[in-house]
C-alpha cells in the first residue's frame, strides 16, 4: 500500500493542496462520527452485492475533510485494494470545469453570454434544422449561454428515433482528429431542436470547450493545466494520463445484460487515456477524489482556493442559480433518465441546481448544485450547509446509479448534528 493516508503525503509534498482543506474530526464540523460510518456501510454493502467493484468517498464541511475512505478493489480484474489516490474517468464531471474555464474568459470580456456561438465558431453560421422533412434555418441561432444550459438544440446521437440522431451516429464525431475537425463535422449536422426551446443533454459542452480553445489560442488541455489545475494544485487531473501514473487508473466496468452482472470493459472498447489530440470538454478528464474536492472547494468558496482566485464570487453565484424557464426545463423533463435532470432539479451554467428539494426524492437543500459522470462518479455542493461530497467509482451506465447517489446523500445528511438553518 503506497500510503496509509494519502492526504498526509499531500500535506508533506504539496502544502498548497491542503492549505485550506484541513482534516478534522466529524464533530468539529457538525457531524456525528459514528453516524457518518453509514457511508462506508452502504458502499461495502453494494460491493458485496455486485453493484460496485470499489469506490472512494470524500466529504467536507466548512473546508474541513471529515470523511475520506475507500472500499473494494481497483476492478474485477485488478484485486489491489482501492487507494485514496486512485485515478478515475470522470466523464461528464468534466463539464463544470469546462464551464468554469469559459466563464474565466467571460470575465475577461472575451464574449457575452447572449451572443451567437457562430460569432466565434463561424463553422456554425449556416447551421440548419430539420423541419417537416426539410433542412431550413433555425428561428434563432444558438447562443453561448445555451451551450452552458444544454438548451442549444444539440444532441448526443444516443437515440435511434430521429433522423438527426442517426446523422450524429453516422458523423462519427468521436473519430475527429482534432477540435477543428470535430466542429466541422458537428456544424454540418442539423440541430435536434430549436435553440432555446428545450433542455436536452448534448455535446454542447464539447462545443464550449472548442470555444475556449478558439478564444484563448490554447488547447483545452493546456488551458486547464495552466489556468486551473496548476494554480489550484490539482496535479492528478488530466486528459492524457502520464506514464508514471497509469498504474493508479481504476478498471472501468459495464453492465452485461446477458449475464446480468458487472463486467470489465475490454481495453479495445475503452476510450483512450493517452495520446489524445481532441480534448473533450464534455467528458474527457481523469481525476482523483481529492483533486475534484479541491475544484469543488474553490467553487464553494466563491471562485477562490488557497489564495488563488479563479472566478469572482458574483460569477459563481450567477452560475449556480437556475437559468431555465419552467417551459424549457419541462420540455426536456420527460427524457429522464437520459436527460440526467432529476425531479426538483433544473440547470444553471454547467451545474444541475436543486430548485425544489421536496420533489427531489432524497434529502437535499434548495440551491444545492451538482453533476455526475457516466461511469458512476458523482459530486454535490450544498451552499446552505457548506458541505461537499465526492463519490468515485467506475461502472458505466450502472443500473443502480440513482440508488448509489441516494444512498450517499442519505448517509451524509443523516450524520449531521448541526444545521446552518438552525
Amino acid at each position: 500500500m503506497r500510503s496509509v493516508f494519502v492526504i498526509l503525503v499531500s500535506i508533506a509534498m504539496a502544502p498548497f493542496a491542503m492549505a485550506q482543506l484541513e482534516l478534522a474530526a466529524p464533530e468539529e464540523a457538525g457531524f456525528s462520527g459514528a453516524r457518518l460510518s453509514k457511508v462506508m456501510e452502504f458502499v461495502r454493502r453494494d460491493i458485496g452485492s455486485g453493484k460496485l467493484a470499489g469506490a472512494v468517498t470524500l466529504i467536507s464541511r466548512y473546508g474541513k475533510i471529515v470523511h475520506f475512505d475507500t472500499a473494494g478493489t481497483y476492478g474485477l480484474d485488478d484485486k489491489r485494494a482501492m487507494e485514496k489516490d486512485t485515478l478515475f474517468r470522470i466523464y461528464s464531471m468534466t463539464k463544470p470545469i469546462t464551464t468554469v474555464a469559459a466563464m474565466m474568459l467571460y470575465e475577461e470580456g472575451r464574449f457575452q453570454l447572449g451572443e451567437p456561438v457562430s460569432k466565434y465558431l463561424t463553422e456554425f453560421s449556416n447551421q440548419k434544422i430539420l423541419r417537416d422533412g426539410k433542412l431550413v434555418a433555425p428561428l434563432a441561432p444558438m447562443t453561448i449561454e445555451q451551450l452552458m444550459t444544454h438548451s442549444a438544440g444539440l444532441t448526443y446521437g444516443w437515440a435511434n428515433d430521429h433522423p438527426t440522431e442517426l446523422a450524429y451516429q453516422e458523423a462519427k464525431l468521436d473519430q475527429s482528429k482534432d477540435t477543428d475537425d470535430f466542429i466541422n463535422r458537428l456544424a454540418s449536422l442539423p440541430l435536434r431542436f430549436e435553440p432555446g426551446t428545450r433542455y436536452h443533454y448534448s455535446v454542447a459542452t464539447d462545443v464550449l470547450g472548442a470555444l475556449v480553445e478558439r478564444l484563448s489560442g490554447m488547447t483545452l488541455e493546456k488551458f486547464f493545466s495552466e489556468r486551473i489545475f496548476n494554480p489550484l494544485g490539482m496535479h492528478d487531473t488530466f486528459f492524457n494520463v502520464p506514464k508514471d501514473k497509469m498504474d493508479r487508473l481504476a478498471s472501468n466496468h459495464y453492465w452485461d445484460t446477458e449475464k446480468r452482472a458487472m463486467a470489465v470493459i475490454p481495453d479495445t472498447y475503452s476510450r483512450p487515456v493517452t495520446g489524445l489530440t481532441v480534448f473533450s470538454g464534455g467528458g474527457g478528464l481523469i481525476s482523483t477524489a481529492l483533486d475534484y474536492m479541491i475544484f469543488c472547494e474553490m467553487v464553494r468558496q466563491g471562485g477562490s482556493y488557497n489564495g488563488v482566485r479563479i472566478l469572482g464570487p458574483k460569477t459563481v453565484e450567477y452560475m449556480t442559480i437556475n437559468h431555465l424557464t419552467n417551459t424549457v426545463r419541462n420540455n426536456g423533463a420527460d427524457e429522464y433518465p437520459g436527460s440526467h435532470l432529476y425531479p426538483g432539479q433544473s440547470f444553471g451554467l454547467g451545474f444541475g441546481v436543486i430548485t425544489d428539494p421536496g420533489l427531489s426524492g432524497v434529502i437535499s437543500s434548495k440551491g444545492e448544485y451538482s453533476w455526475g459522470g457516466l461511469a458512476n462518479t458523482k459530486f454535490w455542493i450544498d451552499p446552505k450547509e457548506e458541505l461537499i461530497a465526492v463519490f468515485m467509482s467506475q461502472f458505466m451506465a450502472s443500473p443502480w446509479s440513482d440508488e448509489t447517489r441516494f444512498n450517499m446523500k442519505v448517509a451524509t445528511y443523516q450524520a449531521l448534528t448541526e444545521l446552518n438553518s438552525n
